[in-house]
């Protein structure tokens, strides 16, 4: 039967140049994609594939929270495929719960490898980006923690949608809530991100990942 998978990123022609690589393969299958991270949290749910490759910046729900509802939800394996080769979004990946972590700028090759090895139960990091474990052993308590370290689920989507440019009204509509839980859910960003301008939200958001700087 094969490795069925779940492709999940905003742009369409990504999607479609990871379905041909991957199909080339017969052992592995494509079963479902999404353009958000919203929609592949629910084809995750509905259609099980085996593992799901994550694009780390997406609309509607990062990448990194998209990883985090699918591996606490379904027993999907997720790989992180990104542009970004930082400390703070590697590492927000692997927290989530990944098992891999591949750049854009990757081989096909080196796609396929990441894929063989985490549906074999291990991990895989691109070489662009491994050196941030090896530093994280090496000197452990140096990496400054993730300010969204000690947000939930919901004000992470809440910080997202804000920093898209979305009024409260909107967010408010998007989420099915009101507008006063979303204005006490800003207030407690803000509070808890230890800034005082709503704009910091927007620099923040961008520094952590979850939109495109």
């Amino acid at each position: 039967m094969g490795t069925t998978l779940l492709l999940a990123d905003d742009h369409r022609l990504v999607r479609e140049g990871l379905r041909r690589i991957l199909e080339a393969r017969t052992d592995l299958r494509v079963i479902a994609e999404a353009e958000n991270g919203e929609e592949a949290v629910q084809a995750a749910a509905e259609r099980k594939p085996d593992l799901a490759l994550i694009d780390l910046t997406m609309p509607r729900l990062s990448g990194v929270e998209a990883i985090r509802r699918i591996r606490r939800t379904t027993t999907t394996r997720c790989i992180a495929v990104s542009m970004h080769e930082l400390l703070g979004h590697v590492t927000q990946a692997l927290e989530a719960g990944a098992s891999g972590y591949v750049v854009k700028s990757a081989a096909p090759s080196e796609l396929l490898g990441a894929i063989d090895a985490v549906r074999a139960g291990r991990s895989y990091l691109s070489p662009s980006v491994a050196h941030w474990a090896v530093d994280a052993i090496a000197r452990p308590g140096t990496r400054a923690a993730s300010p969204l370290r000690g947000l939930t689920g919901r004000e992470r989507e809440v910080l997202q949608l804000v920093a898209e440019g979305l009024t409260s009204k909107e967010i408010a509509s998007t989420l099915g809530v009101s507008i006063k839980t979303i204005e006490t859910h800003r207030a407690n960003l803000m509070t808890k991100l230890e800034i005082r301008k709503a704009s910091s939200l927007v620099r923040v958001a961008m520094q952590e990942g979850l939109i495109a700087s």
